[in-house]
């Protein structure tokens, strides 16, 4: 394994990854999705886990975001195993401290742009008003709080991957996760995407872990770690290091 130290890796990680295995099916049918992965994601980070479709890259993700458990190995979050929380503070831990940009928009069509933002902070029985107040803040900032009002399905693709971008940070998260953020976008509208995501994570110090089989997109993470057949095969700092 290809590795250099970060500078970002002095202190305690945000989430600490030991031999994690994931499978699927069983007997005959068994597929090893990860095995024996362990990985170190530190606050401040910018990570690309790059791989092609199959390679485990999404898994892992699932995995490290808590929205999935190994069958094999630990993780912790900021030094608490997470095997230790039950359903209530597992559910909390990732509401509150994640951020979630998907390939898919999962956005409501029913609901307005504002209600679909805020979506996180409903879950989290924040009051309307401060919900409108921080749902009209993160708007703001991504040049949409025009289209408050407006439903999901009346957006561009950009303009509904700034919806989830929103969704994402009204939250005041730790850590954003983004699963090939722009693959469902062209090329000029990706970039510009990608511009915004990198930017909260300059400004803001948001910790930004990208999902991704574009190595341009990966080259932007100061940190790249490659994952093949369910394993880590490299794990570096980039140019942009």
């Amino acid at each position: 394994m290809c590795m250099k130290t970060s500078p970002a890796a002095q202190g305690p990680p945000l989430l600490r990854a030991r031999s994690l295995s994931r499978w699927y099916g069983s007997g005959a049918d068994r597929f090893h999705a990860l095995t024996d992965v362990s990985l170190d994601i530190h606050r401040g980070e910018s990570v690309a886990v790059v791989g092609k479709s199959g390679s485990g890259k999404s898994t892992l993700m699932h995995l490290l975001a808590l929205l999935d458990a190994p069958d094999q190995g630990s993780l912790l979050l900021e030094g608490a195993d997470v095997a230790t929380l039950d359903r209530r503070r597992l559910d909390a831990a990732r509401n509150q401290r994640f951020g979630f940009v998907f390939q898919q928009f999962f956005l409501n069509p029913a609901q307005s742009v504002l209600e679909n933002v805020v979506l996180p902070l409903t879950i989290a029985g924040v009051a309307r008003p401060e919900r409108h107040r921080r749902g009209m803040a993160v708007l703001e900032q991504l040049g949409m709080a025009d289209k408050a009002r407006n439903r999901a399905t009346a957006l561009s693709g950009g303009q509904k991957q700034r919806v989830v971008i929103a969704r994402a940070l009204v939250g005041e998260p730790d850590l954003i996760f983004a699963d090939e953020p722009t693959g469902n976008l062209d090329s000029a509208t990706g970039t510009v995407v990608e511009d915004e995501l990198f930017a909260l994570h300059r400004e803001r110090g948001i910790t930004l872990v990208v999902v991704t089989h574009d190595e341009d997109l990966a080259a932007r993470c100061r940190r790249q770690v490659h994952v093949h057949d369910g394993r880590i095969v490299s794990d570096r700092l980039g140019d942009a290091a």
